[in-house]
């Protein structure tokens, strides 16, 4: 469980976020500069230090070049931004009309979405017909993701996972940004006969839906006798023909009834997000959605609980709250996390998500949420040093001791060792940026940092 009884001021992170953005340029320097000798690839995880890919979907192309804006905007560097901006449009260009995807949010909102938000925020110098570029491609990319859609009925739907239409993932809650984003800009979904579809609707819908079926509370349709207030299931299964609701299912985690921890982490983020969102929002616009967001905000806190409670010390989790070999790892939610034991790994990737969406839950609730920012700094500091701050050179990755798919083995495991560590994924080194950019930005000095820092087109008076 995470000790959250003493408070962690803002100045301890000054000299560790430093060295990370230090330590972050030249990797993602070294990285581009070996993919210049061999040619363009979609980078997911590293063995042995060095990234590689690996055939699923090409979802992670998003946090590699998001990772170069995130640098850009941490140190002010214009040969940071240039790499950004030259391989948004090189790499991320094709992803924008991807209708067999549910990774928006990772791919066009981590870009063209920083783009847009770097220049109105007075980053970049204002230029009309690049800011109209960055707008189209968010415009196109918002209406694509609300496309792949399945109906239930009264009032529940979902955007489905690239498993098909009965599949709902939890992580996809994060890519709602791109539905926000396109609805701010003044984006609507067209269908036949010029039908209109409310992205701001179908943004509410998704999340109520996963919020109703992914996170546990104890009660409900879904209950099954391994239920826990804020467990999170990967997936949640339907028949799409009647629009029931079937079952828990998984395709990372353990179990469908144990917890997978990267997804738990993605719900405490892209909840946090969403709510932020819409408490930007007048009132007269979320009127209707009260209810809605009443249940968003209640599975953020039972989520967020389940993970304090369920998580070591230090803030890492295991990798699936439910994993076997935990049972031979003795008080291992009253013990630091080893990420270098022989049962079962660590996802310090997860740790990485759910930090910024414990941070902003704290500062959602004020001065009653107090414990949530404790939790999430306190991970913070973990993450920010060894053994999970890569120092060595020569390993590509930024942040250590993250897996991938365990269950399938994809994860690389070191020769004689049991389980993967030492290890990195692109998604993990993209949130450590961006959570060492969140602190950086709740100085004093700085505008809060948000998806939706940028002019908005649609009128929500």
């Amino acid at each position: 469980m995470i000790d959250t009884s003493k408070p962690i001021p803002l100045g301890v992170f000054k000299k560790p976020i430093a060295r990370m953005w230090e330590i972050s340029g030249e990797k993602l320097t070294a990285i581009e500069e070996r993919l210049a000798q061999s040619g363009d690839e979609a980078l997911v995880y590293t063995r042995k230090g060095r990234y590689t890919s690996r055939g699923w979907t090409d979802w992670t192309r998003g946090f590699q070049v998001g990772s170069m804006l995130l640098q850009a905007e941490a140190e002010d560097s214009s040969y940071f931004f240039q790499w950004g901006r030259e391989n948004t449009i090189e790499r991320i260009q094709h992803h924008l009309t991807h209708f067999g995807v549910h990774d928006h949010g990772f791919t066009a909102t981590s870009t063209y979405g920083a783009l847009l938000r770097l220049m109105d925020e007075h980053f970049i110098e204002y230029n009309e017909w690049e800011r109209t570029c960055y707008v189209q491609a968010l415009l196109t990319s918002g209406s694509v993701q609300a496309h792949r859609w399945t109906e239930l009925g009264g009032g529940y739907g979902f955007i489905h996972s690239f498993n098909g239409p009965h599949s709902l993932f939890a992580d996809t809650i994060r890519s709602l940004r791109a539905l926000a984003i396109a609805y701010l800009l003044g984006g609507v979904l067209r269908g036949e006969q010029d039908q209109e579809y409310c992205l701001l609707d179908r943004l509410v819908t998704h999340a109520r839906t996963t919020c109703k079926y992914i996170v546990f509370c104890g009660e409900g349709e879904k209950t099954d006798g391994y239920d826990v207030r804020g467990r999170v299931a990967h997936e949640a299964i339907f028949n799409v023909r009647t629009g029931t609701y079937r079952c828990p299912s998984t395709q990372q985690g353990y179990s469908p009834f144990s917890t997978w921890t990267r997804g738990l982490a993605w719900i405490i983020l892209g909840c946090a997000e969403i709510l932020e969102f819409l408490n930007m929002l007048p009132k007269g616009v979320t009127r209707p959605y009260r209810e809605a967001v009443a249940e968003i905000k209640q599975a953020l806190l039972d989520a967020a609980d389940y993970y304090i409670e369920s998580t070591p010390k230090c803030g890492v989790p295991y990798w699936d709250t439910g994993a076997p070999g935990l049972k031979e790892l003795n008080n291992w939610s009253e013990r630091e996390a080893d990420p270098f034991n022989d049962k079962e790994p660590v996802d310090s990737s997860a740790a990485a998500i759910a930090a910024q969406g414990l941070m902003r839950l704290g500062k959602i609730i004020g001065k009653h949420g107090e414990k949530y920012t404790i939790a999430g700094r306190k991970i913070a500091l973990t993450l920010l040093d060894e053994p999970y701050l890569s120092l060595d050179p020569a390993h590509e990755g930024l942040l250590l001791h993250s897996v991938y798919h365990w269950p399938r083995r994809w994860d690389y495991v070191l020769e004689g060792a049991k389980i993967p560590y030492g290890e990195s994924v692109m998604w993990g080194d993209y949130h450590l940026r961006e959570l060492a950019l969140y602190l950086l930005r709740l100085s004093p000095k700085r505008s809060y940092y948000r998806f939706a820092n940028f002019h908005w087109k649609v009128s929500v008076a």
